[in-house]
């Protein structure tokens, strides 16, 4: 295998597929009670293409303590691999279900720029019952996220930074501080603050929520999504080309 095939079959293999909502639940409550510092992280065809060309990336990515498949870009490459996908555990749709485990207990929230973030904290707030202890954007340095972590502990940290910012800042979260659970959360901020509003349930269920994102934000997602599904897509040919000689070759 390629260097980037190799990298692709480590998430691969890293990756958790739940299967139903009673694998969902147990996943909440293992994600409730972190005995150490746990990042949580969602692997789409974005990430995947980032694995490709940031060997940085993918090691923080790997180093995650728990992955999850999201989005229809990833069931279509576990399908052409022979394998079931499970169900698409997207962090829109999962992170507030988890907020709301946290319920009562210390959040931080770093990522996104005013005003949004301060919407976003205020409805967690309202929503989910958790206790704000640390605000900040999420344009500081890693020190400066260190140094919250030591200073406000708390039990859950929700990153929106995006991708690869915030993967590398969790997983040096993780190694320095103490039980807490660090979400990649990528656009989760936005979308809760207001800034970016979600695509409408008919288009979710079809898996076209990429392309509702793309309509309204062409310019700043062009190359993610016109020309990064496509290279993806070719992509998970390649990779089950190699992944179907590498089993022969046993």
């Amino acid at each position: 295998m390629d260097q980037w095939q190799n990298r692709w079959k480590r998430v691969i293999d890293q990756l958790e597929v739940i299967a139903d909502d009673a694998a969902v639940q147990r996943l909440l409550d293992r994600l409730a009670t972190p005995d150490t510092g746990t990042v949580l992280g969602f692997v789409n065809a974005h990430a995947m293409n980032l694995v490709v060309r940031d060997g940085g990336y993918s090691q923080a990515l790997s180093a995650a303590d728990v992955l999850l498949r999201d989005g229809a870009g990833m069931a279509i490459l576990y399908r052409r691999l022979g394998l079931e996908p499970g169900l698409n555990m997207n962090g829109t749709d999962f992170i507030p279900r988890l907020m709301a485990a946290y319920r009562g207990r210390k959040v931080a929230f770093w990522g996104t720029r005013q005003p949004y973030l301060d919407q976003a904290v205020r409805r967690c707030e309202a929503e989910f019952g958790i206790v704000p202890v640390s605000v900040h954007d999420g344009f500081a340095s890693l020190e400066t996220y260190l140094q919250l972590a030591r200073e406000q502990q708390p039990e859950l940290i929700v990153l929106g930074m995006g991708m690869p910012k915030q993967e590398a800042v969790a997983a040096e979260l993780a190694v320095t501080g103490g039980p807490c659970l660090i979400v990649c959360g990528g656009a989760i901020l936005d979308f809760l603050g207001g800034k970016v509003s979600r695509a409408p349930e008919w288009l979710r269920r079809l898996g076209g929520e990429w392309l509702y994102r793309l309509l309204r934000e062409p310019k700043r997602l062009f190359m993610r999504y016109v020309v990064g599904n496509p290279l993806f897509l070719l992509r998970t040919l390649l990779y089950r080309r190699a992944a179907v000689s590498a089993r022969r070759a046993l």
